[in-house]
């Protein structure tokens, strides 16, 4: 199984829309693939239609009397399961603080996983937490949604400062530019200044159009009911980008 987590720090940067897009795509693709909706908000569950179980619990979860696979809800298409998200993830830091080995609690949470999925890919909630040290830790690989603004491209290279030291150059970051406005002189100019500072960035880019917003109304994936889009096509150009780049599996 290989674990593709979508997190950023900010908020309001596509990293929903992104995590379903690719959990349906691999799916499509014919792989058995789980999204973990982490986000207490649960964004990607409601898009995908699913409904977290009464047990689910981010405690229990947290204490191993629970697995992962017990709140699994498959969903409308074929290949793709979610594992939805519960208001009480909100207290995930709380209940991970109280456990021994506690940046390794989410590692050993996704090991039933294995045996539902060849991927399973995490909607992550904004913010520094230690939620979020325990996804880096269990990871392959990290896609990051950014918008292209000064500031955004600090929170990129902090993140990358802080997987260097931490030891994990096994990790891919996997970043590229979201909700870009080519109009806007300011998306042009960090663009270009990212690219030559920071090679690591995908080529494909996420535009900022109006039906891309659309698909938490349609409550699909969109290259579910829209494949030949051009919204469509830019997700696949992204999904093939980034697998390319995961470890095998």
């Amino acid at each position: 199984m290989r674990i593709v987590a979508v997190t950023n720090i900010k908020g309001g940067v596509g990293k929903t829309t992104t995590a379903v897009n690719l959990a349906y795509l691999a799916a499509a693709a014919g792989s058995p693939t789980v999204l973990w909706d982490l986000d207490p908000q649960g964004a990607a569950s409601y898009v995908l239609r699913t409904e977290s179980r009464p047990e689910a619990s981010a405690k229990r979860l947290v204490s191993g009397k629970l697995a992962a696979t017990d709140l699994l809800v498959p969903t409308l298409w074929p290949n793709l399961y979610v594992v939805p998200a519960t208001l009480s993830y909100r207290n995930f830091d709380v209940h991970l603080s109280e456990r021994k080995h506690r940046t390794e609690r989410l590692l050993r949470m996704v090991r039933p996983l294995r045996e539902a999925c060849e991927l399973l890919v995490m909607d992550c909630p904004p913010g520094i937490s230690l939620l979020s040290e325990n996804v880096l830790r269990a990871a392959d690989a990290v896609v990051v949604p950014v918008i292209p603004s000064p500031l955004s491209l600090r929170m990129v290279e902090q993140l990358q400062e802080f997987v260097t030291a931490a030891g994990w150059h096994d990790l891919r970051i996997l970043s590229f530019f979201s909700m870009v406005d080519h109009r806007k002189s300011l998306h042009a100019e960090v663009i270009r200044d990212a690219r030559a500072r920071l090679p690591g960035f995908l080529a494909t880019e996420v535009p900022y159009w109006s039906d891309i917003e659309r698909m938490t109304a349609r409550r699909a994936p969109l290259p579910a009911y829209a494949p030949r889009s051009p919204s469509g096509q830019v997700y696949l150009d992204l999904w093939r980008e980034i697998e390319a780049r995961l470890p095998p599996s």
